[in-house]
């Protein structure tokens, strides 16, 4: 049984609660914890998604702050619970600010926040862009995996997008035992395009890359690839005809608003959370406004992970993960334990002024 599956413990009440301590965990120390451990971080998330499956988790709407202003930009708040050993909650903070890169900034940053199950203080704050590429990825590596059990394991991957998370994904399928016979790569940007094709060309020489091909177009991408990974910043659908889809691939929606609803009409659904991706304007909610009901939902990739649903190798099948501050959580409550585990956790002396029980 994965650990993180086992029960819970019972908080105990007869006793006297520990003064709280609040700590900071900085960007270099949470790599530090995840570098190299993709494949139990990929079963990390697994357990994640089971212990959302079976309703050992509080996951609620996700609320997002949008400027009028900056029209482009948005900050996320993603609350969440999660049980098991896990036993935590908290909060992701992360912003998406896509003029940055002109900027020579990263789009996204990001805190995670964790708070003490029995007294609700917060006791961490963690640098969290890592942490959110993170999940993001071992989420799309575990659904490569489950979803391509039907059918024949895709060679030719795709990549539409070509920023930090598709590098942490072709990292984490990498890592767990994906190769590829050939990997294309297409990116509005140019410059972009070439630095993923340098990437791939680098880690090539180890041999976990096959013939890298930078394509001008999405539709010659997309019509060249088994498994397709759109990982863009779009924030409404640019990819429009169900056409480029007839051989039947694998599709990693992992920016979610790539793809017109007249494709995900024409293919297998699954989703990470039906009410979380059904909402924001993402690509299955605009084809719920257009049809007026969800019948184009197969089901959650729990759905298939627990036998009850089986997508059909004759369709399309397109993953849409809108993202769950479960998964935050059981990654970020990791990283917390093992830099505990290194003697390198960083205490905020004083962070909480005068603690005296009232009244």
């Amino acid at each position: 049984m994965n650990p993180l599956l086992s029960p819970a413990p019972q908080p105990a009440t007869s006793h006297p609660v520990p003064a709280p301590t609040f700590a900071v965990i900085c960007g270099e120390q949470v790599q530090r914890a995840l570098e190299g451990r993709e494949k139990h971080l990929v079963e990390l998330v697994e357990a994640g998604y089971r212990l959302h499956g079976a309703g050992d988790s509080v996951n609620p709407p996700s609320y997002f702050l949008r400027f009028p202003d900056r029209p482009t930009a948005r900050i996320i708040a993603l609350p969440a619970s999660v049980g098991g050993p896990v036993h935590v909650d908290g909060l992701k903070w992360i912003s998406s600010f896509p003029a940055n890169v002109a900027a020579g900034l990263p789009r996204a940053s990001a805190v995670l926040i964790l708070n003490d199950h029995d007294t609700g203080y917060p006791f961490a704050c963690l640098e969290s862009s890592i942490i959110s590429a993170t999940r993001t990825a071992a989420s799309a590596a575990l659904a490569a995996d489950w979803l391509s059990r039907s059918r024949p394991r895709p060679t030719r991957i795709g990549f539409v997008g070509t920023g930090l998370i598709a590098r942490y994904i072709h990292t984490f399928l990498a890592s767990t035992g994906w190769t590829f016979d050939t990997i294309g790569v297409h990116d509005v940007s140019a410059d972009s395009a070439t630095g993923f094709h340098g990437y791939l060309r680098r880690v090539g020489a180890h041999g976990h890359s096959g013939q890298v091909t930078v394509h001008d177009s999405a539709e010659e991408l997309v019509r060249s690839s088994d498994l397709v990974v759109f990982a863009t910043i779009a924030d409404r659908p640019h990819i429009t005809d169900p056409g480029w889809f007839t051989h039947h691939p694998l599709v990693l929606h992992v920016s979610l608003r790539d793809l017109a609803p007249e494709i995900l009409l024409a293919s297998v659904n699954i989703v990470d959370d039906v009410e979380h991706c059904l909402k924001a304007d993402t690509s299955p909610h605009l084809a719920e406004q257009l049809t007026g009901h969800r019948d184009f939902l197969y089901g959650t990739l729990d759905d298939v992970m627990t036998g009850r649903v089986t997508p059909p190798a004759d369709r399309p099948v397109i993953f849409s993960p809108f993202g769950l501050g479960v998964l935050d959580l059981a990654v970020g409550k990791y990283v917390y334990d093992e830099v505990v585990r290194s003697g390198q956790l960083h205490l905020i002396d004083d962070f909480f002024h005068d603690l005296r029980r009232y009244g």
